[in-house]
């Protein structure tokens, strides 16, 4: 049976209200159970009557939690306004604490603040230092490593002894060898030049339904061996000292505007609007490879100095190197910056560098290992039409619709002479002699200039037509132009 004591029940030994209540069978009296536990381990009995009492016999009584109720000296007044006065007391005290911690943590805080604004600044600087020391880095070095080429090139040239170049494409020992300073002696001199006229003109080249020679180029090993593309879709190879056709090669879908002939091999080159590039056996008469490296008009073609590597531009803003043998194309770049059409492309001697001009009016240089564009020659006006360099590498001429020529000096960047022809002049073609001694410009009619002075020794005006293509035969023993009037001319002594 069990006892539910109430609250108010205490202890009979301590006085107080028990935790753990149980009840004396003996005496039914209620014990905090640790207390009697204690007493009859000591003792045996009940304390109430000394009868024997064991732990056994305890009964435990069921209560809920007690609430243990406050001593009769804190229920006074006094004691109550005691109470509240240190509980106010305390309450201030850690309000007081509180309020020390709210600042010292404001004070860090602000610190805190102060050197986070700090960081942001060093920060915002060093990037701005950065950023402007990129964009000096990314101006200078493209220059660096031209002039450094160019370097290259002048020691080279200047030795006359082959050179070893790294496993990308560039100059081969062979073409270091051909090329120097001196100038040869067997070169036309320049009073000879002066009386140089027409000889020979051959109209019959081309189809008289769709007049027009559009590209002119000659066999670098046999001079006598003419190349030309014209308006009817076809590329022509004539032998100038039989005067006759050696081959008709069609297969063009369109006009044919670039055309070029192999130095060593019997192979020719042409490029036209219908987008392709194709490769010509001169001795077969037939396409032994198609290019297809645009999805616009070919503009512009270039043979590397290897022989082996093509060099386009496109209307597409890209421009392509090629391999000749297999008809891949090995890369393919364009400057996005830029975002215009590309209307010519011409190698510099080295192979290591190449021009490209725009039809927004840019010449830009491009290093072929890299495929970056190394610098830039702003200054014509309308699109260009046509860029030469010269055998020595030093000089590069440009040609656009502005009715001028424009001469650089690859070696200090800039350009140093400006050769302003009449209104509406049409430059469409520039070349300069094996040698680097002439420079011709083909267009509304042929100008031949001496480099260095830059004055003019020739001009011709037997065309009847805008001079499309112009040539020197070697040494400058002979000139040789095609234009829109569908003839191909010859001047010599």
């Amino acid at each position: 049976m069990l006892i539910y004591p109430s609250r108010s029940t205490v202890h009979p030994v301590s006085n107080e209200v028990p935790e753990h209540p149980c009840v004396s069978p003996v005496s039914n009296q209620v014990f905090e159970r640790r207390l009697i536990e204690k007493y009859i381990a000591e003792n045996g009995t009940d304390p109430m009557n000394g009868q024997p009492l064991s732990e056994e016999q305890l009964i435990d009584i069921k209560v809920s939690h007690p609430i243990r109720p406050k001593a009769p000296s804190s229920t006074s007044i006094p004691a109550i306004l005691k109470a509240l006065q240190d509980e106010w007391d305390a309450v201030m005290l850690h309000s007081f604490t509180l309020r020390q911690q709210l600042q010292t943590t404001r004070q860090e805080l602000s610190h805190a603040l102060y050197q986070h604004d700090a960081a942001c600044r060093v920060i915002a600087r060093l990037t701005k230092e950065v950023t402007a020391a990129r964009e000096v880095s990314n101006k200078t070095c493209p220059i660096l490593v031209l002039l450094f080429i160019l370097y290259f090139i002048s020691q080279a040239g200047g030795a006359g002894e082959p050179m070893e170049v790294s496993e990308q494409v560039g100059m081969i020992p062979e073409i270091i060898q051909k090329r120097g300073k001196t100038v040869p002696e067997e070169l036309v001199r320049t009073e000879d030049l002066s009386k140089y006229r027409q000889v020979a003109t051959h109209a019959g080249l081309h189809s008289a339904s769709v007049p027009g020679i559009l590209s002119l180029d000659l066999c670098p090993s046999d001079t006598n061996k003419v190349l030309t593309g014209g308006a009817d879709k076809n590329v022509v190879v004539f032998d100038k000292k039989e005067e006759q056709i050696i081959a008709t090669l069609k297969g063009h879908t369109k006009k044919v505007t670039s055309v070029i002939y192999h130095p060593s091999q019997s192979v020719v080159f042409s490029a036209s609007p219908d987008s392709t590039i194709r490769v010509w056996s001169v001795t077969g008469g037939n396409c032994v490879q198609v290019v297809r490296a645009h999805e616009a008009s070919v503009t512009g073609l270039s043979l590397h100095a290897t022989g082996d590597y093509l060099l386009s531009s496109s209307e597409d803003q890209y421009w392509a190197f090629s391999d000749i043998q297999t008809g891949r194309v090995l890369t393919k770049v364009t400057d996005e910056a830029a975002g215009c059409a590309l209307t010519c492309a011409q190698f510099h001697p080295d192979g290591l560098i190449f021009g490209t001009g725009t039809a927004d009016s840019q010449i830009k240089i491009w290093d072929l290992k890299e495929r970056t564009n190394v610098a830039n020659f702003p200054g014509h006006i309308g699109p260009v039409t046509s860029i030469a360099f010269s055998e020595n590498g030093y000089y590069l001429a440009t040609g656009a619709q502005d009715s001028s020529v424009k001469l650089w000096d690859l070696r200090k960047l800039k350009n140093f002479k400006t050769i302003t022809l009449d209104n509406n002049y049409e430059v469409k073609s520039l070349v300069f002699d094996q040698s680097g001694t002439y420079l011709a410009v083909g267009g509304t009619d042929i100008r031949v200039y001496i480099c260095k002075q830059w004055s003019e020794v020739l001009n011709f005006t037997e065309h009847t037509g805008v001079v499309t293509g112009v040539a020197f035969g070697e040494h400058a023993q002979f000139l040789t132009s095609t234009g829109m009037d569908r003839s191909l001319k010859f001047y010599s002594l």
